[in-house]
């Protein structure tokens, strides 16, 4: 008798992969209507962000390299900024494990999300070009899945289910030619970036000697020279670790991934040995607490797609019609022999001039028309990728794919026919914008949104946030040179900023000529998206942020109420808001009004809306 059990399942969509781009992938999809099953290989969501690798989230915000509040406002909207404000507050001690719960609950809170931990996708059947079952396996169980769906996404960062299904990938750096990238090499090559192993250390009030093991490497200062190592700074950063501790982009990341993980250890421990044992860095009460045995993985395979992603994309802020995502953090490319090149900076980062586009079609397979796929493993060359790899770009892309991937499902469609078909593009794209996702200049007119009709009044309001900003269709700030092409955006705050010189209460009102029953209604708040928030173990890099408690931008409390035949009454009341996007369903009654009455925010002086929609039900 076999030990493995068989079992068969089938859904809408199957993730492959649950790291970040898997995670805002499912949730989109099944948000979207879409029965989604996400398969992990690993313990815990969160890939790279996870427990086992604990790197900090980065993104198009450059980690606030694009500049004061009076910049556009870059950092990424609708799922990956509801987890990191529930985060935020939930998590004020930092804890990565109370990260992996988030993640976890965050799956566990969708009825038509099956969660499969721990489970490897290990084979694919393809029947006329399409993917009509993927195989998974959970060892620790003695469990098969046969999962049947109609479309896949590979979120799997090492490309495993597009493999198996036999979709074309290449690998390495392109010649400078094929392209006609300024940053690539000359010749082609097989050279990856590293990977890269973090460790945590703890500073105790008596000294605490170290003995690194015999196979731990030798490291001098001169080795470490262009790799700053707690050299008597105050701050000595030993409780996030280095992300220069990297290895391996001259070997295949993938087949020899045991053999870096290996490598990485010895380089770790070395490297402490010589902050502990190898001249005054200040660290003799210093002592580990924590190292991963997980390389943090930066590179693997990247997959064809219907476009290619490349440099002049990313540096000129190529617009297109089918984007569902964006990004902005430099083209980020590290030497591939990491610390065994010590004459090299151990990364060279090309500034981004504005945000730029990605496309759906850097999202689906150009042979396999329902293989869809979201993190570092999209269609983009080697010089490009070293911009989109990092995972707030990637969480970005997994909700954008996400939201295309439940669009298909409904409407019948291939991924592959979506980019070519205008209509379904501009109803992702509408969708995306209603979640709070962001698009580059892209503003969204919803015909059947009832506020449009509205005559709408404050009780007070400032010169560059009057009311009738909450109606823009855009929900971020867009100033100054640091964020979108100036030809592709509306400049101006887009919010409604009550009168700090009146205390609140503060309230906006809509008013209708004739009655109307919306069944919802969408209200985004202002969440301080200029800022860097992230969930970090780097103790500088958190006291550039307001954690462990709500952004002051955020309205706190509030109420809605409604008007019909005169009277008024209770529709909403919320205390102890910190969300950004909060959706109220009501009880399909007529209103002649609905006012909005902000009490309390989280610190501000002044009441910011930056958006209000009704769902309309009939007239």
């Amino acid at each position: 008798m076999p030990l493995t059990d068989e079992h068969d399942l089938s859904c809408d969509v199957l993730v492959a992969g649950g790291g970040m781009a898997g995670v805002c992938a499912a949730v989109a999809a099944v948000r979207n209507g879409a029965t989604v099953i996400l398969c992990q290989d690993r313990p815990v969501l969160g890939g790279n962000a996870s427990s086992e690798v604990r790197m900090h989230i980065v993104g198009a915000d450059a980690s606030g390299g694009r500049g004061t509040p009076l910049a556009t406002e870059a950092r990424e909207g609708g799922i990956l900024e509801e987890i990191r404000l529930e985060n935020c507050i939930r998590n004020p001690q930092r804890s990565p494990s109370m990260f992996d719960l988030i993640l976890y609950e965050k799956c566990r809170a969708e009825p038509k999300l099956t969660l499969l931990l721990n489970t490897c996708i290990t084979g694919a059947n393809v029947a006329g070009r399409r993917i009509t079952r993927a195989t998974a396996e959970r060892q620790s169980t003695e469990d098969r899945f046969t999962i049947a769906a109609r479309v896949f996404v590979d979120c799997t960062g090492d490309g495993r289910l597009g493999v198996e299904a036999g979709a074309r990938w290449r690998e390495g750096r392109e010649a400078r030619g094929e392209f006609h990238e300024s940053l690539a090499p000359d010749t082609a090559d097989n050279r990856r970036l590293g990977s890269s192993i973090l460790f945590q250390a703890r500073r105790h009030d008596r000294p605490m000697p170290f003995e690194a093991p015999p196979w731990a490497h030798r490291f001098t200062e001169d080795d470490l020279r262009l790799r700053p190592h707690a050299t008597g700074h105050a701050d000595l950063g030993l409780e996030f670790g280095y992300w220069w501790v990297e290895w391996g982009g001259k070997l295949d990341t993938i087949k020899k991934n045991e053999t870096i993980r290996d490598e990485l250890l010895a380089i770790t421990l070395g490297v402490w040995d010589h902050i502990k044992n190898g001249g005054d860095h200040g660290a003799e009460n210093w002592a580990l607490e924590w190292f991963g045995f997980l390389p943090g993985k930066r590179e693997s395979r990247r997959f064809v797609g219907q476009y290619t992603l490349t440099q002049n994309d990313v540096m000129e802020s190529t617009p297109f019609n089918d984007a569902i995502a964006y990004g902005g953090w430099f083209i980020d490319t590290h030497p591939p022999g990491g610390v065994d090149e010590p004459d090299r900076p151990p990364c060279t980062q090309e500034r981004v001039p504005r945000l730029y586009d990605i496309p759906l079609r850097a999202c689906v397979s150009d042979e396999i028309p329902n293989l869809m796929f979201a993190g570092r493993n999209i269609s983009a060359t080697h010089v490009a990728f070293a911009s989109t790899r990092v995972m707030g770009t990637c969480a970005a892309v997994g909700q954008g794919v996400g939201t295309a991937a439940a669009y298909a499902v409904r409407q019948g469609l291939l991924p592959a026919e979506l980019a070519s078909n205008p209509a379904a593009m501009h109803a992702i794209q509408d969708q995306l914008l209603r979640d709070d996702a962001y698009l580059i200049g892209r503003t969204f007119d919803d015909p059947d949104d009832l506020a449009r009709t509205a005559l709408l009044t404050a009780s007070s309001q400032q010169a560059d946030g009057p009311a009738s900003n909450v109606l823009t269709g855009q929900t971020r700030s867009v100033h100054g040179a640091g964020g979108v092409a100036s030809e592709r955006a509306t400049p101006g705050s887009h919010r409604w900023m009550s009168d700090p010189g009146r205390p609140l209460p503060a309230r906006i009102e809509l008013r209708w000529p004739e009655p109307v029953t919306p069944a919802g209604i969408r209200l985004i708040f202002d969440t301080g998206l200029h800022r860097v928030l992230t969930l970090s173990q780097a103790d500088d890099y958190t006291r550039r942020m307001i954690w462990g408690r709500s952004q002051p931008e955020t309205v706190r409390d509030y109420t809605i109420e409604g008007q019909s035949q005169g009277e008024w009454r209770d529709l909403v009341r919320v205390e102890g808001n910190y969300q950004r996007r909060r959706v109220h369903p009501l009880d399909r009654r007529p209103l002649d009004a609905v006012r909005i009455t902000v009490t309390a925010t989280n610190g501000l002086d002044q009441a910011r809306i930056c958006e209000v929609r009704f769902d309309k039900e009939t007239a």
